[in-house]
């Protein structure tokens, strides 16, 4: 079979200092056009003193004054629809979309052109080609297909890689699961959350996932899809591999990819990305190894230059010699492992819903769940974790210890209420998960009482 253009040793096998230069020189010229294109961001960039002309390395990046969501979100409400930030004309537009699970006031809404839509789905190319998807699959899409810009790029860029592509929209999770079964699909592309909802129906249809045709599964959307007993759970349950990607609208598509060596992390594609890991208080940054909040300069996106952007998320960055597969990308150790405004403080102790995922998924007999918050005789804040167990078989009360001590084990001792509700009352997802819910009294400054947003 001809070598694919999407494993590309020229740039994932490139020198760091080869790598370093390529991103200066095309960092010299993203400032250019967004200096000539957009008004508003040439007022930040010559205000902090930033021209192409004054970028000589890679440590100038840090000179442009970061971008945050908020600005973005007030910059929309300012300039209704989409702000002072774009660099063409809206009817050059061919696609718009919507950021999924924004808090606040609107979602931010963003537009592509034909540049954007080819480059897309050219990163997702990356991705698929890298763990191991080619021309001969068959790729089934469980995705709505609405405005969240969420598998879009990746059903064209199996398009572009020449597999068969099922898209699952509009259809029950039953029939999801029918057409993965009588289509032979051999790769399957959801959320982690999703992956393990088509497992649970399979069950009550009475079908075998890990004896179907399915080989990988690609993830995004979540954390969870590098929560190793998360993604365990999902392989057992498939009978597959499956690989974690991370994306966002504002970006336009996936930046981080799960190789098929599966170093237990994700490779930053830096032939089209600079990502940056800084201190998400001070905005300094962190070295190799310690957490902190990734900041994404985009060189792809044809409408809305992207520089310095604060994604919230949290990452640990780590050496590209922590895999073997060759490239020379470095890697986010463990994915996404959550974001910034995820944290919850509880009496004292900082409690992440990913931490809770992790402990939760190391027992399989568990289908759902969910964290909830709430104030105890209005005075103290507590914690429970509600969850659903299905199968009357089940030791539940051994199950609810044993849960309500690893959570308490791994959070300081903090007491975590466990409470097994009936199978079906939480609520599923297809997308995003929502999985907290905080409804714990907040006495305001002028002692009115109410519950977090």
């Amino acid at each position: 079979m001809k070598e694919s253009p999407y494993w590309n040793p020229r740039h994932e096998t490139m020198p760091r200092a080869q790598i370093e230069a390529l991103q200066t020189r095309k960092l010299k010229n993203l400032v250019a056009w967004a200096d000539a294109s957009v008004p508003w961001q040439s007022k930040r960039l010559r205000a902090a003193g930033v021209t192409a002309d004054s970028i000589k390395s890679l440590a100038d990046l840090r000179r442009i004054p970061m971008m945050t969501r908020d600005e973005w979100m007030q910059g929309q409400l300012d300039q209704p629809p989409y702000g002072p930030i774009l660099a063409a004309p809206p009817e050059a537009a061919i696609r718009y979309h919507l950021t999924s699970g924004t808090t606040g006031r609107t979602p931010i809404q963003v537009l592509d052109s034909m540049k954007d839509w080819e480059w897309i789905a050219e990163m997702w190319c990356y991705g698929f080609w890298g763990f191991g998807v080619r021309p001969v699959d068959t790729v089934f899409f469980a995705f709505s297909y609405g405005t969240f810009v969420g598998f879009w790029g990746a059903h064209y860029a199996c398009e572009k890689l020449g597999t068969l592509v099922l898209a699952g929209g509009n259809m029950t999770t039953e029939a999801r699961v029918k057409q993965i079964l009588n289509m032979k699909a051999t790769v399957v592309c959801s959320t982690p959350t999703y992956a393990l909802r088509m497992a649970q129906e399979a069950k009550t249809m009475g079908v075998d996932l890990a004896g179907s045709a399915v080989k990988r599964l690609i993830l995004s959307g979540e954390p969870a899809g590098s929560i190793p007993a998360t993604k365990r759970l999902i392989e057992e349950e498939w009978g597959a591999k499956a690989a974690d990607t991370a994306g966002m609208t504002e970006v336009g598509t996936i930046m981080v990819f799960e190789c098929e060596r599966q170093p237990g992390g994700t490779h930053i594609i830096e032939d089209h990305y600079i990502e940056e890991v800084v201190n998400p208080d001070t905005g300094e940054p962190v070295p190799y190894g310690e957490l902190g909040e990734r900041l994404i300069t985009s060189f792809g996106r044809g409408f809305i230059p992207v520089l310095r952007y604060r994604t919230r998320d949290l990452v640990v960055r780590v050496p590209a010699s922590g895999c073997p597969c060759g490239r020379t990308f470095d890697l986010y150790e463990g994915g996404i492992r959550g974001r910034v405004d995820d944290m919850k403080l509880v009496r004292g102790t900082n409690v992440y819903p990913r931490a809770v995922e992790a402990i939760v998924r190391e027992f399989k007999e568990i289908d759902e769940f969910r964290i909830h918050l709430y104030t105890a005789d209005e005075r103290q804040d507590e914690i429970e974790v509600l969850i659903e167990i299905p199968d009357p078989k089940a030791d539940e009360s051994r199950i609810l210890k044993e849960l309500g001590k690893s959570l308490a084990e791994a959070h300081e001792g903090l007491r975590f209420g466990v409470q097994k509700v009936a199978a079906g009352t939480l609520p599923r997802f297809e997308l995003k998960a929502k999985r907290l819910q905080d409804d714990r009294i907040v006495i305001g400054t002028a002692g009115e009482r109410r519950v977090p947003a």
